[in-house]
């Protein structure tokens, strides 16, 4: 029902963004603080060359960004009605919110929601995602869903669906089932996983497996919350150099789980579990949103100053390469282009410049956005439509 037809369909995204650099190996020594001057010192450097615009108006030019975690259903999250009672903390918030929410969407409403969030990208400068669905009554097909919508919009998208044990085997079964369906058909995605305290030891482990089979990472949230701080033991021996641990609030300082963590700064304030302090860790670092849009920009500056807080001698170079470790994990972003309405794009401007927006955007060697519209879809029914499964959604709440 949603298949799209276009030239930057399914096939040609999934040749431009290949699963192999997720198990390459990577030196992290080059990508830990790579660019990190913990006296806070200013460096000459920016994302891209400077391009005179027409119109005299100067931007700098830089590769597409990539959102390194995302929920893309939770686009229609907006305006939902009021739990039944107020969540005093994390594990209620999911119970009452987020656990809720999944288990009454549709694939049509999957469908509207990531062509809403691959548009809001665009509008964003954000060219990839990296996106973790849980649909547990609309599984079977909804990563070829997210997909085809993100490839409508012109938005590279690598979706897993998120494992778990919550709904039976049953459930965990159909879910592994979705990712192997879609990989073997040749989607481009990762093994998914919801996180190891809602999953039985069988199914981390099929999990993991599975992802072996087709040469790809997991992507799984870790140590969100107080009630996965035994993630560690859980997942041991199963991760790799491929696998994305999301958050990793919880996660202690010298743990053994290889894989890139996905700091989402601005989602770990919204649901109270604390600030990760990513600088921490000897693993490499990306930014991600956790579903609350794909504008990395913002997360960048939220991320640089929650640092900041902790250590005032520290500058924004290093939340600015956790920003650049997302072309690590999409490769083809970097040849993306994207035009700024400011210049220069350097970490030190950016992080105290408000208004910065995307002029032009240019993936796979197409204009996808331009004069603030996207060049593939119509935007203004992109919104009504997602509007509407928003009323749906919310009336089965």
């Amino acid at each position: 029902m949603w298949r799209c037809n276009s030239a930057f369909g399914s096939a040609r995204m999934n040749e431009a963004v290949s699963i192999g650099p997720f198990k390459q190996k990577r030196d992290p020594n080059r990508m830990r603080n790579r660019i990190h001057d913990r006296n806070g010192a200013r460096r000459a450097r920016t994302m891209g060359a400077t391009t005179q615009g027409g119109d005299d108006q100067v931007s700098a030019v830089t590769p597409g960004l990539v959102c390194a975690h995302h929920h893309l259903y939770s686009e229609l999250a907006r305006g939902m009605p009021p739990p039944p009672k107020v969540a005093t903390n994390f594990q209620e918030i999911l119970e009452q919110v987020w656990w809720r929410l999944d288990a009454a969407l549709d694939l049509e409403m999957l469908h509207w929601s990531a062509k809403l969030g691959a548009l809001e990208a665009l509008e964003s400068g954000t060219t990839a995602i990296i996106d973790h669905n849980e649909t547990p009554n609309a599984i079977e097909g909804s990563l070829s869903v997210i997909a085809d919508a993100c490839a409508e919009v012109g938005v590279r998208v690598i979706p897993a669906y998120g494992v778990t044990d919550r709904h039976g085997a049953d459930g965990a079964r159909r879910g592994l089932e979705e990712n192997r369906r879609f990989l073997a058909e040749g989607g481009t995605g990762l093994v998914g996983v919801h996180a190891s305290f809602t999953c039985t030891d069988d199914t981390l482990a099929a999990a993991a497996a599975l992802a072996d089979d087709h040469d790809v990472g997991v992507h799984i949230h870790v140590a969100e919350g107080p009630g996965d701080i035994d993630a560690p033991r859980r997942l041991e021996g199963l991760t790799n150099d491929a696998w994305l641990l999301s958050h990793c609030v919880h996660l202690a300082d010298d743990h053994d789980l290889r894989g890139t963590v996905l700091h989402n700064p601005r989602s770990n304030l919204n649901n109270g579990v604390g600030y990760a302090r990513p600088y921490r860790f000897s693993n490499p670092v990306a930014l991600g949103t956790d579903g609350i849009g794909a504008n990395m920009i913002e997360s960048f500056r939220l991320a640089y100053v929650m640092h900041r807080s902790e250590d005032v001698t520290v500058g924004p170079d290093l939340a600015w390469s956790w920003l650049e470790n997302g072309w690590d994990l999409v490769p083809a972003a970097r040849d993306d282009v994207v035009t700024w309405s400011y210049d220069p794009m350097d970490p030190w401007h950016i992080a105290f410049t408000s208004g910065i927006r995307p002029v032009r955007v240019e993936v796979d060697g197409e204009t996808v956005y331009a004069e603030g519209k996207p060049t593939r879809v119509d935007a203004d029914e992109i919104r009504a439509k997602a509007r509407e499964q928003a009323v749906r959604l919310h009336a089965r709440l």
